[in-house]
């Protein structure tokens, strides 16, 4: 059960990395979960720049220590991130190339949120083109 719960931990902060990279495009659809993902990329910001722990990270080692494994050797992003999905020279230019896709889908969403704040109530808008 243990370890059932130890891949479920790694996996929803997987889900969550994705989240923090992908999940300003959802407020394309739903704008009121920009709010969400700002926090959520504020705190993926905060806890690779500042020494705070990642909740899930704890939530990890905490499991694997029941388990008699001990924490993850440098944490998830070292253990599971670098050199194994990233090679570690690239690393500067992927973190550039997130933080450019964080910025463009909020660009996006905001100038989707103009376009229905600039329609009469009611009445369907054209579909809006970004590209």
């Amino acid at each position: 059960m243990l370890g059932l719960l130890t891949g479920l931990t790694t996996a929803v902060h997987f889900l969550a990395l994705v989240y923090i990279g992908l999940g300003g495009f959802l407020a394309w659809i739903w704008p009121k979960s920009i709010f969400v993902h700002i926090f959520f990329a504020l705190w993926g910001v905060a806890v690779n720049a500042l020494p705070l722990p990642c909740p899930l990270t704890v939530a990890e080692d905490y499991l694997r220590e029941q388990r008699g494994l001990g924490p993850l050797p440098g944490g998830f992003n070292e253990h599971y991130i670098y050199d194994t999905l990233v090679p570690r020279e690239i690393l500067p230019v992927v973190g550039i190339l997130a933080l450019l896709l964080v910025i463009g889908s909020y660009v996006g969403a905001y100038v989707l949120w103009r376009h229905r704040q600039q329609q009469p109530s009611g009445v369907p808008g054209r579909p809006v083109r970004l590209g």
